[in-house]
């Protein structure tokens, strides 16, 4: 008993979910045809394909007092599950009299011919209804999704004037309905996974048109989704309809799209990285020669960007008229000094992204360059190209960042010649500011002196380095000086080793004192002869000046 109850009440309530989703969506026909009211005999008719001229009104017969309401819809017709097609229904009232006899229901679409219907009344029944109001329904116009039809209903035989014009526009592949019923409008479901580490997609298709192929790709969306070169075709045989597409960058404007392989099918899009905008911020080129900073979006963005100058604190303070909004085309910025802490700003929204192309100072044209002299700072500035700056001397209040001007002049340096700043006489509180005059977009350079009672200079608060390093000269001279070291100490070893070899292998002979000073005597060791007596003879040495003879050594 308990089971019957259930099963009846989960069968009330899968019909009430069925009539709910038949809500939803698009009133169902068994057959199209023309329906009229309760006793009015009405049949189609062929339409004429010169009908006659309209004729003039009978008394009290016109547009207002013959059409009370015209009522247009769309409804479905369907053969199977995905078989469906769309008809426009035509609902109208009128006012019948005598001199109407029926009527003409006639729409035009862009591009195609007129198609027009014709509903005549039965004598009787207009006799018995006249002076009443009547409906005339009928649904056996075919039309496409999201078309646009212009309908026209007149009376039969036509009175002048005595006319009803409409448009409608029928429903789009944009209902849930349409999508999954409407062969036309059925584009298929998909789903992703994304491996960033692999950079691929791993797409999945569902709910596609049966017995028919479909299409895969991956495309940067525009005014056209323009394909990236990921692309499978996806057999209707198939079981698993999923396919591996591989990308290079998460874009927001990389999109997934499938479509069925039939004659101008509607397409389906996805986009997995849409919100992934910082991945548009990059690209920014800079031309040295023309001093040009450019940027051009990879996808269509709604931004505005803008030049500002980062500061110690990490934020980018806006510069004066450099802002430009951005949608599709190239931006770019004309006389821009390429300082590594002028940078661009990204703005969608209420979000902001900040990008800084000359951080690595490869292409800074010039620099303030600080060094300590005698318990002082010498302060200059070099440059890379001829430029002309602007000096600032200003007085930085304790616990402000901001730097209140006191003095402003002008100063022009020439490539490769830097010129000193005159600071003799400014307090060891004061500050100044140098910027570039030559350009339209430029960083200020703020940097404060030392205490005076300080001799070690400290490093500028934007960019400052001393004109030259020490351990530069320091290290090669100690590298030389300890060779040096090294070479003597060999060459002493050198020739202490000769000096001992040469004593063991000379001898030397010892001469009675003689009145000539330069007379000397030297004694060679021949080489070994044959033993005379157990020893060595060793002769007189031709060498000696005197006459003793030879010593025997036993």
């Amino acid at each position: 008993m308990f089971l019957w109850v259930a099963l009846l009440m989960s069968h009330c309530c899968s019909g009430l979910d069925g009539a709910a989703a038949d809500q939803t969506g698009l009133e169902r026909i068994e057959e199209c045809g023309t329906r009229c009211s309760q006793g009015l005999q009405c049949k189609t008719k062929p339409n004429n394909w010169f009908p006659p001229p309209c004729q003039n009104p009978a008394e009290g017969v016109n547009r207002s007092s013959v059409f009370h309401n015209v009522d247009l819809s769309t409804v479905m017709r369907c053969e199977g599950r995905q078989k469906c097609s769309l008809h426009l229904r035509v609902k109208t009232a009128i006012k019948l009299t005598e001199s109407i006899h029926g009527l003409s229901v006639c729409t035009v679409t862009a591009g195609m011919m007129a198609n027009c219907q014709m509903f005549s009344f039965r004598r009787g029944s207009r006799h018995r209804l006249s002076g009443l109001k009547v409906e005339v329904e009928n649904d056996c116009t075919d039309i496409s999704p999201r078309q646009r039809v212009q309908v026209t209903v007149e009376t039969v035989p036509s009175y002048c004037d005595v006319t009803w014009t409409g448009t409608y526009e029928a429903p789009d592949c944009l209902s849930e309905d349409l999508r999954r019923h409407v062969p036309e409008c059925i584009t298929g479901r998909l789903s992703y996974d994304v491996n960033p580490k692999r950079k691929e997609l791993k797409v999945s298709a569902s709910d596609t048109l049966e017995d028919h192929d479909y299409h895969l790709r991956l495309c940067h969306k525009d005014f056209i989704c323009a394909g990236t070169g990921a692309y499978k075709l996806i057999k209707k045989g198939e079981r698993v309809k999923s396919a591996i597409l591989p990308y290079s960058r998460p874009l927001p404007c990389l999109c997934i799209e499938g479509w069925s392989a039939v004659m101008d099918a509607s397409r389906v899009q996805i986009c997995p990285f849409e919100h992934r905008l910082e991945e548009l911020w990059s690209g920014i080129n800079f031309d040295p020669i023309e001093e040009t900073l450019s940027w051009e979006p990879i996808c269509p963005v709604t931004a505005t960007v803008g030049l500002c100058q980062k500061r110690a604190d990490g934020a980018c303070v806006d510069l004066l008229h450099g802002s430009q909004n951005v949608s599709r085309k190239k931006i770019t910025f004309t006389k821009v000094d390429p300082h590594p802490q002028l940078c661009m700003k990204f703005t969608v929204g209420h979000q902001s992204w900040t990008r800084c192309p000359f951080a690595d100072a490869r292409f800074q044209a010039w620099e303030v360059v600080v060094s300590g002299q005698q318990g002082q700072e010498a302060v200059k500035v070099l440059s890379q190209v001829p430029a002309t700056f602007s000096v600032g001397l200003c007085v930085a209040p304790e616990g402000l960042t901001s730097c209140q001007i006191t003095h402003t002049y002008t100063l022009h340096v020439e490539e490769h010649n830097p010129v000193g700043l005159n600071l003799k006489g400014e307090p060891c509180n004061s500050c100044f500011q140098v910027e570039r005059l030559d350009v339209t977009f430029a960083a200020t350079v703020t940097h404060c002196l030392e205490q005076c009672n300080q001799t070690e200079a400290r490093g500028p608060v934007i960019t400052s380095r001393v004109p030259w390093d020490s351990s530069w000269v320091i290290l090669p001279l100690a590298v030389i000086l300890f060779g040096v070291i090294i070479f003597t100490l060999a060459l002493h070893v050198l020739l202490t080793v000769y000096q001992k070899r040469k004593q063991n292998m000379t001898g030397g002979c010892v001469s009675e004192k003689r009145t000539d000073p330069d007379s000397y005597c030297a004694v060679i060791l021949l080489k070994p002869q044959p033993p005379v007596h157990g020893g060595f003879l060793i002769p007189d040495s031709p060498q000696c000046g005197n006459t003793e003879e030879a010593n025997l050594i036993s």
